[in-house]
């Protein structure tokens, strides 16, 4: 039987919940919920930079490079 690796990775139940206890012990349930908004605000904050530089970067280069790909014209092998 093959088994991808990366399902050897995968979370059921039991592991989050067991994941929760191990951040509830280590930082405490009056800590979880600024934890929880510092974390919220960190992925926001990533997002808005992450669109931003696809902005600057689309308005220097509007082509993505799949697009540059496809237009691109290779000859064939052996016509030197």
């Amino acid at each position: 039987m093959n088994v991808s690796p990366l399902l050897a990775w995968t979370l059921g139940g039991p592991e989050i919940l067991l994941l929760f206890l191990v951040i509830v012990l280590l930082f405490g349930a009056k800590k979880l919920p600024e934890l929880a908004r510092g974390l919220g605000k960190a992925k926001s904050e990533f997002q808005k930079a992450t669109d931003e530089a696809e902005k600057e970067l689309n308005a220097v280069d509007p082509t993505t490079p799949v697009e540059k790909k496809s237009t691109e014209t290779v000859p064939p092998p052996g016509n030197n």
